[in-house]
């Protein structure tokens, strides 16, 4: 350290303490009608051991024992103040929580993170734990919702992403070099927390608006099954027509917009050029389903019933979806290496006639320059689009054109408006 005035010392020390006060502020606010005196901490304890742990952070590269010392201190009187307020409050309160130790701890770390210059780590992971704390109501009442099925998605869904990925190679494997298990496996996660994320959210906005609910959920994993299925009840007649042609048009939205989001997630260097033409559709697709449900038949109807929720962690889709993606990646290369880019828009197109997913996994296995970002995103088109079409002719042919055109006619619009983009898109990739 030098000995005249450290500007970047003095911020760590300050954003440390100001961290401290902040968790301060939550825990003197949840804590407020407690006797005096009966509190592990405050305001002022929580902000001070903030400031301890930032001077830690300011002092461990000049002075490491000072800093250790300071540090350990601040942690036994964390620790000591626990045991006595537990001793306190053992009869009046058999429970004990540990909460506010540990939020003390946390504290002290978060302080000297910013104290060794983690800024961002501090003040993300403060601001996280103070979420946490004021959502203790919100996550209790979570918790008591839960059923059993629900419980054991969690916990498989950990197992799958938290266990699993981070063991997985990612080094090229099999035929050709074309699979990484860590980023096939990567595929079967995304689908699991579509599924569950997508069970959640339908699950919890109950029946009235189950439809809707249940239509976006459901095309985040296939939003041609939805199709079909919400084509099948505009056949029977057991729902509102409009607000059945609204849902087929917001399943169509959802899946523009998971393919955004997977060709970030798995392809970004196309993303740039498929937002061009993929959010203008799912822009029309959004209108579309608005417009299609302000002419729905009168609340209370049978379109009120929502579809049947399936299986909140759907690993069996999942998995046939990773054996689709190895197929097709060694595919995808043998027809790249010997017909080029025009072959591979033919295989990509054909698998993603029913299964837009796989055709943008395939081409995120692809290896990182093999084909022009540019061009990427435009064979990505045709099966987005294909598919598009194919749910609009499915709808009209399962529920027939009289009860069906309404949804469809969104989708060819969307299709329509995508397909403008092209002279935008040609000359960029000449």
């Amino acid at each position: 350290m030098t000995s005249g005035f450290d500007l970047a010392a003095v911020t760590s020390i300050a954003l440390a303490f100001a961290l401290g006060l902040l968790v301060g502020i939550e825990r003197g606010w949840t804590q407020r009608d407690q006797a005096p005196g009966s509190r592990f901490a405050g305001i002022r304890t929580y902000g001070l051991l903030g400031l301890a742990g930032g001077l830690g952070g300011v002092l461990r590269a000049a002075f490491p024992v000072l800093s250790d010392l300071l540090l350990a201190a601040a942690a036994v009187l964390v620790l000591l103040g626990y045991w006595r307020s537990s001793r306190a409050q053992a009869e009046a309160a058999p429970s004990i929580s540990g909460t506010a130790s540990l939020v003390g701890l946390l504290t002290l770390a978060c302080g000297f993170v910013a104290g060794a210059g983690g800024h961002a780590l501090a003040s993300a992971a403060t601001g996280g734990m103070v979420l946490v704390l004021a959502m203790r109501h919100q996550l209790h009442d979570w918790i008591r919702s839960l059923d059993e099925r629900e419980v054991l998605a969690i916990a498989h869904f950990a197992l799958i992403a938290l266990v699993i990925l981070p063991l997985l190679p990612d080094t090229p494997i099999g035929p050709l070099a074309a699979w990484r298990p860590r980023q096939i496996w990567l595929v079967v996660v995304m689908v699991c927390g579509f599924s569950f994320l997508g069970y959640i959210a339908a699950h919890r906005l109950g029946a009235s608006k189950g439809t809707m609910a249940t239509a976006a959920a459901g095309s985040m994993v296939s939003s041609t099954a939805v199709t079909a299925a919400l084509a099948g009840r505009l056949r029977d007649g057991s729902g509102d027509a409009a607000m059945l042609n609204s849902a087929i048009a917001l399943a169509s939205a959802v899946m523009f917009l998971r393919v955004m989001a997977l060709v970030g997630a798995l392809a970004p260097f196309a993303l740039a050029t498929l937002l061009t033409w993929t959010v203008p559709a799912m822009c029309v697709s959004l209108a579309g389903a608005w417009l299609v449900g302000r002419t729905q038949a009168g609340a209370g109807t049978a379109a009120d019933a929502p579809l049947p929720l399936r299986n909140p962690f759907a690993l069996g889709p999942a998995l046939i979806l990773a054996a689709l993606v190895m197929v097709l990646s060694v595919a995808a290369r043998w027809v790249l290496m010997h017909y080029g880019d025009a072959g591979l828009a033919t295989v990509l197109a054909l698998s993603g006639m029913l299964d837009v997913d796989s055709a943008i996994i395939t081409m995120g296995n692809l290896p990182r320059g093999m084909v022009d970002p540019r061009l990427a995103a435009l064979i990505l088109m045709p099966p987005v689009l294909l598919n598009t079409l194919i749910k609009a002719g499915a709808a009209i042919g399962l529920a027939g054109w009289q009860k069906a055109w309404r949804g469809a006619a969104v989708l060819a619009a969307s299709t329509a408006i995508a397909l403008g983009a092209l002279p935008f898109l040609l000359p960029a990739v000449q």
